[in-house]
């Protein structure tokens, strides 16, 4: 066994950066053929990626499979690396440790690499990882930004990877059926689909100046693609979900899951033509930057996707959270012949036109094991949230956000007179301020935003007639970090 001495050693000279190619951003080629099937009693080594947070569970996720095996760890903060790799000496599992993902992929003898980075992270580790022949399971939402996500995409299929996003729903035997027997037309025409993100959220607390980084974080590998700035918030790890530069707020934390089903009952495969919202970081005044309040219209035809972002309670001094038509955290489903309400993962229930429950669809599945099953067989096919599907349901949510960050600050009145245009907005924008009422918002204090209405070419996902916009589509990189234009 490796004693702390060996261990904070070796972390150290994992850490190290690359010393020949710094600059460069593609890594090693496949080690093994990509044609190569795994027979069902071969041994599948895998490598996770980040697990002070959603990485646990991968970690214990694919402990749980026949034929296996987590062979190495990878993360920027020793202490996390530390941690984890002590479980894994108490169980007698040899396990290598890395602080740097280019020296996991240089050195690491695995097949899979496992992402559950900070978002910023998310389509860079995964774009090294399918170019050094691995295969990969990453975290949602699969980008930070939508140029990334189509990157990914494209190296997913040159290298002949099999890419996994973390959308599990996408695995739910109760939602594959559910969804199967609404696009069968079984409740008539769908009318329209809206995701929930009811969620408490509370303030991450305010700052001023710098603040410390953890001795035991190498915080310019932390930043990674995201520029190199001064932390500036209380809590390095995840409050970056509230922060631009590494997160993309709650829309597309929890949210991407309910964007991600709403999308698979429309049965849409492309970026919206038209997307509008409106929001706010209400309630409180801290450093996060993303709303905790936020409605969003994307205007597919015949039937729109909606979407609520609630992290306030339902009402001042209250510890439980709103919901509509039964869920909090899920989906709902207007039809012509009644209604489907999901709120959960798994669950999916059915109402006639007069209310009745008539119907439901429940059951789960095993994301992980979907994914193990397409790397054996070499099949992508076989995924059921490959790197296209988790490209458009993550694209969804950034283009609602790049909508609302170029919005400007407006009173109620004034954005209800402007949301009259439409119906949709409308109605979610009444509710919503009822629900702000109840929080006794002082706008004056936090004011809301009126976005940008935004029209999109689906077809080349760039906005309309919007350098603004289309900026926002991408960032600047920082070497050697650098998501590549050709993959």
């Amino acid at each position: 066994m490796m004693n702390r001495r060996e261990f904070l050693k070796r972390s150290l000279l994992a850490s190290a950066a690359v010393a020949a190619g710094a600059g460069c951003h593609t890594v090693a080629p496949a080690s093994r053929p990509r044609a190569r099937i795994l027979g069902a009693n071969e041994t599948i080594r895998v490598a996770v990626v980040g697990f002070g947070g959603r990485g646990r569970d991968h970690i214990r996720g694919f402990q749980e499979l026949p034929n296996v095996r987590v062979t190495a760890l990878c993360d920027a903060d020793r202490a996390i690396l530390e941690r984890e790799v002590r479980r894994f000496q108490d169980r007698g599992e040899p396990v290598e440790a890395y602080t740097d993902i280019r020296k996991l992929l240089e050195k690491a003898q695995v097949d899979v690499v496992s992402i559950a980075t900070p978002n910023h992270w998310h389509a860079l580790a995964a774009i090294w990882s399918v170019q050094a022949g691995k295969d990969v399971y990453l975290e949602k939402p699969g980008s930070h930004n939508v140029f990334e996500g189509h990157q990914l995409e494209v190296a997913a299929r040159k290298y002949r990877a099999i890419v996994q996003i973390g959308t599990q729903c996408r695995s739910s035997e109760g939602l594959r059926e559910a969804v199967a027997w609404i696009q069968a037309g079984n409740l008539g025409r769908i009318l329209r689909v809206r995701g929930l993100c009811y969620k408490r959220r509370e303030s991450i607390g305010r700052t001023f100046g710098p603040q410390p980084i953890p001795a035991t974080v190498d915080y310019d590998l932390w930043l990674g693609p995201a520029p190199l700035k001064p932390l500036r918030r209380a809590r390095l790890h995840y409050d970056w979900h509230w922060v631009w530069d590494t997160g993309n707020g709650d829309l597309g934390n929890q949210g991407v899951h309910q964007v991600d089903i709403a999308r698979w009952i429309l049965g849409q495969q492309q970026l919206s033509p038209a997307v509008w919202a409106v929001g706010g970081r209400v309630g409180y005044v801290d450093d996060g930057e993303t709303p905790n309040t936020l409605i969003v219209f994307h205007d597919y035809k015949p039937a729109p996707l909606l979407f609520e972002v609630r992290g306030l309670p339902e009402k001042s001094g209250s510890n439980r959270m709103d919901d509509f038509r039964g869920a909090s955290i899920g989906v709902v489903v207007d039809c012509e012949g009644g209604t489907v309400v999901i709120p959960s993962y798994t669950r999916a229930i059915v109402y006639d036109r007069n209310g009745k429950q008539v119907r439901v669809f429940d059951g789960g599945g095993n994301h992980y094991a979907n994914f193990i099953e397409a790397v054996r067989a070499r099949r992508p096919e076989l995924l059921h949230s490959d790197a296209r599907e988790g490209h458009i349901s993550a694209a969804l949510c950034h283009t609602a956000n790049i909508s609302y960050r170029l919005g400007s600050f407006a009173p109620p009145d004034e954005i209800a007179a402007r949301l009259r245009e439409q119906p949709e907005m409308e109605e979610m924008f009444g509710r919503m301020m009822e629900h702000m009422r109840a929080n006794e918002v002082d706008f004056r204090l936090t004011p809301l935003i009126l976005g940008r209405f935004l029209r999109i070419r689906p077809d080349r996902e760039t906005f309309v007639g919007d350098p603004q916009a289309n900026a926002l589509l991408t960032r600047e990189y920082r070497e050697p970090f650098v998501v590549p234009r050709r993959v």
